[in-house]
């Protein structure tokens, strides 16, 4: 059985009934903006509301088409394709018509530059590079290069010269599934991860790793044919893709929403009926300000069917879901706790019952084992810290054609996550610190060390350092401390100015002048310069209080 199978069967159990809407709400645009300014989630550059919608058959009949296209230019296993789409209807028909060939999925993160775009596509070896309208300029950029090995489609209107068009391509093919012989052994995808050098690991996933997904967050959150589920977060994270498999298993609806304001959420919320929502700390923060300030009025609001709220990607304040609870006292509430190496979310959930330890990311997930171990590998006392190993059918194979890294990370079966993590008397899971020097920000990972390299360039500075500070919103915020060169001086404004050529999420959101401590080794004192500036997470210390 795999994920192919699921969506076969939904085809032909529920052929006319919902399966995916997508929701674009009035998103004016008050000033022009360019890729490197998006969020996490970005709406559409229209300014009207509009909403569509697609039945299982149809989702399945656009997925067989592209599979079929596909296959009659040599697309089938060991190949891969790889996606650079936002969030769309299009998004997950196109990913299983990938998997239907027997090809590797390789989801692409939307904000990765030109430079990101081919380094990631020469690693995974992709054979195809589908494409939409925003990432045209980041692609033709670097579209000589990549198109020698890898042919290029473009999914929108008005289709540049150095790509084929999508549609034309698809529209006379096949809406019949394709023979291909497709097990739970067979690989499925490819997904990215950095590593805190800042350059991107390819994980590769079989078949097994995706329907244990499903298994998983129906286990997780009892899911049925009755149940919707509003995505938000950007489908090329496993974590939003593998939360909707939960819609997948039981062929219930899912909403897609661009944008995350709060009331488009809410709205989103009560016109479709949502039963579940998957939030990320900060858009469930300004949900809770919203009401507070009185910029939501509840009672405007049909949330009758909302049944359960979920959080993932980062720890959880509990001054959040106290608070929470107080305007929803009806929900249920799970967090959830996974890495892109173990297919993203559930390989340790607090669970719907286990609401009075907040806090804590809970026990190990469905079909999962966890241990706690030292650095010799030994599974260390109840209430010791040490780093959290999983162990699941999720678990990933390989970091692709890194051999080194595969080694460091899996050792007899054991996925070592990097996350330093203690046991309480109960059995439950506390994050204490991680081992790689990653800082979450807003559900996001940012690495350091990227941020120091490009700070580096400066000709002002001399040495730099990258911590996370605590921010009630965000989790973490990205803090640059700056030693500048001797005889010079130097503004926040003009380090500002000169991080305007980064992403958004990736600019330092405090600037600290100050010397960069060493140790005799060279290595910068990030534990020194923590204890420094009060880098203790707003979580850890709740937790601690």
């Amino acid at each position: 059985m795999t994920i192919v199978h699921l969506l076969e069967d939904n085809a032909k159990k529920y052929a006319n009934d919902i399966a995916l809407v997508e929701i674009n709400p009035d998103q004016p645009e008050t000033r022009r903006r360019t890729w490197h300014e998006f969020e996490l989630v970005e709406p559409t550059h229209r300014v009207d509301y509009y909403r569509r919608e697609i039945s299982w058959a149809v989702f399945n009949e656009k997925a067989n088409r592209l599979a079929n296209m596909l296959k009659q230019n040599g697309i089938g296993k060991g190949k891969k394709v790889a996606i650079l789409l936002m969030n769309c209807i299009d998004w997950l028909p196109i990913y299983f018509g990938i998997l239907k060939t027997g090809a590797l999925a390789v989801p692409l993160n939307f904000r990765y530059s030109s430079d990101e775009i081919d380094y990631c596509l020469q690693l995974a070896e992709a054979d195809v590079l589908i494409f939409g309208t925003e990432f045209i300029g980041r692609v033709e950029a670097v579209a000589d290069k990549i198109s020698k090995n890898c042919t290029l489609i473009y999914l929108g209107s008005g289709c540049p010269a150095f790509a084929d068009d999508y549609n034309d391509l698809t529209s006379e093919c096949s809406s019949i599934f394709p023979e291909c012989e497709l097990t739970e052994e067979d690989d499925a995808a490819i997904y990215f991860s950095s590593g805190t050098t800042g350059f991107p690991k390819a994980i590769l996933h079989k078949h097994r790793s995706l329907i244990h997904s499903c298994r998983v967050e129906q286990a997780h959150h009892s899911q049925t044919k009755d149940d919707c589920f509003l995505c938000i977060p950007p489908l090329y994270h496993t974590g939003a893709k593998m939360h909707w498999f939960g819609s997948l298993i039981t062929g219930s609806k899912a909403v897609i929403l661009k944008g995350t304001q709060a009331k488009n959420i809410l709205n989103a919320v009560a016109q479709e009926k949502c039963t579940i929502v998957w939030l990320l700390v900060p858009w469930a923060q300004d949900i809770l300000n919203a009401i507070d300030n009185g910029e939501i009025n509840l009672n405007d609001y049909d949330f009758s069917a909302w049944r359960l709220m979920h959080i993932g990607a980062q720890p959880v304040p509990q001054s959040l879901i106290k608070r929470w609870l107080e305007y929803f006292p009806n929900h249920q509430y799970d967090t959830n706790y996974g890495l892109s190496e173990s297919i993203g979310p559930g390989a340790v959930h607090l669970g719907v019952e286990n609401v009075h330890k907040v806090g804590a990311i809970g026990v190990a997930g469905y079909g999962w084992e966890l241990k706690i171990v030292d650095p010799d590998g030994n599974t260390v006392k109840q209430g010791d810290v040490g780093e959290l190993c999983l162990k699941g059918p999720g678990v990933m194979t390989c970091y692709y054609r890194d051999e080194k890294a595969t080694a460091d990370t899996l050792k007899d079966g054991w996925l070592y996550t990097g996350d330093m993590a203690m046991e309480d008397e109960d059995g439950f899971i506390y994050l204490v610190d991680r081992k790689k020097d990653v800082i979450i920000t807003g559900g996001e990972n940012l690495y350091p060390v990227q941020i120091e390299n490009f700070l580096a360039a400066h000709e002002k500075i001399m040495d730099v350092a990258v911590i996370g500070l605590p921010d009630s919103r965000l989790g973490e915020i990205a803090t640059a401390i700056i030693q500048i060169k001797d005889g010079m001086t130097c503004t926040e404004e003009e380090i500002n100015e000169f991080c305007m050529s980064l992403p958004r999420y990736k600019r330092p959101r405090k600037i600290i002048f100050a010397d960069v401590p060493r140790n005799p080794t060279g290595k910068i004192e990030k534990p020194k310069l923590r204890k420094m500036y009060g880098a203790e997470g707003i979580v850890d210390s709740q937790n601690k209080s």
